[in-house]
């Protein structure tokens, strides 16, 4: 399940209005979007990624109310195929792997917002069915209370006597990329997981396999001793418990780099609200809120300010991420994930 993440400067939010050009937004869509006043989410709470500030600077700027439902990238999906012409939600933000299998299931409605030229074409539909906001990379959140010998890799992870948690593998985003992690570090691919089914088929065997999701509440309760997750969680995570009480780290001998898509659904009932919340996700001033909380921007152009800077860890911890180079595989692979996790993995939990 996605979320959960932190409190903003009135500073800072004025910071983000004033980076923000409306100027070039076009003037219908804005009055469009105000006749409508309200935009439905679905996957962006206030925690995650520092939605918080956005959502906050479309209601001071325009005037624009917002709620959301917490749920995971399969969610929102079912959630926008389920309810078609009934839909109660108009955008979502779901894992890249994600991405094609919404398009597929005909239920997004595209649409450029006018920095479409500054994404990397990588990381967007060509028709505009979606478009990647940040990047994450799998990183280990470390209790220093509770784990004698930090884990720098997954070797040393295996090694260990501590629990590992890792959320909803199957239908998490952030589960099924920390799999593919594994997976590279120890041989595997894309077309390739066994690797990393037989690491935590060994944890489970181990009784170190935790049931507890690696969530905030889980971590400040103290019911998470290694997590594994995305950066920009972990980070952020550690800041607000206590960043004195976690190591947040890149396991040095293998990670993934992907990120979240934005999706506005083809049956929103706030279509315009939804287009310019996308306007804002990818302005400046939207991507600085989520390098503000603790996700790398998709745009590279755009310049941070020191604070946002300092949320993010040093270009070294990074030398052995990869990006998903086989999408297609990928995404066969990771539909087979739920299936392959029961039977290989969870048959040995204790």
């Amino acid at each position: 399940m996605k979320k959960l993440m932190f409190a903003a400067s009135a500073i800072a939010v004025l910071s983000s209005q004033l980076t923000f050009a409306s100027s070039t937004i076009p003037p219908e869509l804005i009055k469009k979007a105000q006749q409508e006043g309200e935009v439905v989410s679905v996957g962006m709470p206030d925690s995650w990624a520092n939605w918080k500030e956005t959502w906050q600077d479309l209601k001071t700027k325009y005037g624009i109310q917002h709620q959301d439902t917490d749920m995971s990238s399969a969610q929102e999906i079912a959630r926008f195929a389920s309810e078609k012409h009934h839909a109660t939600a108009d955008i979502g933000d779901i894992g890249f792997g994600f991405a094609k299998i919404a398009k597929q299931k005909n239920i997004l409605l595209p649409y450029k917002p006018t920095t479409w030229n500054d994404i990397p074409n990588w990381a967007k539909d060509p028709d505009g069915y979606w478009a990647m906001g940040y990047t994450g990379t799998i990183a280990f959140i470390i209790n220093n209370k509770l784990v004698k010998n930090i884990p720098h890799s997954w070797h040393d992870l295996l090694k260990g006597h501590y629990r590992v948690s890792l959320g909803d593998v199957g239908s998490a985003a952030q589960a099924n990329n920390a799999i593919l992690a594994c997976a590279y570090a120890n041989g595997g691919s894309e077309k390739n997981i066994e690797p990393a089914l037989k690491f935590f088929a060994e944890l489970a065997k181990q009784g170190r396999l935790s049931p507890n999701g690696p969530s905030l509440a889980n971590l400040e309760k103290g019911e998470v001793e290694v997590g594994v997750m995305w950066d920009f969680n972990a980070l952020n995570y550690r800041d607000k418990i206590d960043r004195s009480k976690f190591t947040v780290l890149i396991p040095s001998d293998g990670s993934v780099t992907s990120g979240y898509v934005s999706i506005i659904n083809k049956y929103a009932p706030h279509p315009w609200a939804a287009k310019l919340t996308r306007e804002y996700i990818f302005s400046d001033a939207g991507q600085i809120n989520l390098a503000r909380g603790y996700a790398r921007p998709i745009r590279t152009d755009v310049k941070l300010p020191a604070d946002a800077k300092s949320k993010l860890l040093p270009n070294s911890e990074y030398k052995h991420a990869h990006p998903i180079r086989d999408f297609k595989a990928w995404r066969y692979v990771s539909s087979r994930l739920p299936q392959e996790w029961q039977s290989q993995v969870m048959i040995y939990q204790h």
